[in-house]
């Protein structure tokens, strides 16, 4: 399949896929997208001084690195991806000269270039563990207070965004672990919610008037 490199709103670099008309991230601005659903509406509502991380689509990196660059707590980041970008997409990638963290190049760098399927410390208060993997695939359980649930839109993919792939994601969701996600269709809610996500509607990134955000949570809520 063609890929092209896009630049988007906000200046920052994706990958495009004309036959799809599909990106990996928002033409409205990737690192935008990025602060706006998976730092402020994610990794921000995690109030332990440990988060795991589970990303759905680890694709060009950006969110890894941007949750590197905010994290003020320790993280373990497990990013799933069934075709890995190549070297080549990843050096035309600009995420570090438009978030001005040249210091961190080394960073970005190597996360594409640790191997696939063992835990590195990237950083003192940063382990990934990359795996190839398709996200049917996905066995974890009770392991992760957060998921980033980034995979190709519904309308191209369908098949991810179903009751079988959520009740993956709500598996592998510890008690009161979050997923959020940009789409904000009616379908991918109401799959959530069959699983047995308790689901939020939130303004979404620009260009999209929403996004969504699932809670698992088990145990009755106690009424005063």
């Amino acid at each position: 399949m063609k890929r092209e490199i896009l630049i988007t709103s906000d200046g920052s670099s994706t990958i495009h896929l004309p036959d799809w008309n599909e990106q990996y991230h928002s033409k409205n601005g990737s690192i935008n997208e990025t602060y706006h659903v998976f730092i402020e509406n994610g990794l921000k509502q995690i109030e332990s001084e440990k988060v795991s991380i589970l990303e759905i689509g680890f694709g060009t990196g950006l969110n890894c690195l941007i949750t590197y660059l905010e994290a003020k707590k320790q993280v373990y980041y497990v990013g799933v991806e069934a075709y890995p970008v190549t070297a080549d997409e990843v050096e035309k990638m600009n995420f570090i000269s438009i978030l001005k963290a040249e210091n961190e190049n080394a960073i970005f760098k190597k996360m594409h270039k640790v191997s696939w399927e063992n835990q590195h410390e990237i950083a003192e208060n940063f382990s990934l563990k990359k795996r190839k993997q398709f996200f049917e695939d996905i066995v974890d359980v009770d392991a992760f207070d957060l998921i980033y649930f980034d995979a190709f839109g519904a309308r191209v993919q369908p098949q991810l965004w179903t009751v079988e792939i959520f009740q993956k994601m709500y598996n592998a969701l510890k008690e009161k672990g979050i997923l959020v996600t940009y789409s904000a269709k009616g379908s991918v809610r109401r799959a959530m919610q069959e699983v047995g996500f308790m689901v939020e509607r939130l303004p979404g990134p620009p260009g999209k008037r929403e996004m969504l955000r699932a809670r698992k949570i088990t145990e009755p809520l106690k009424v005063n």
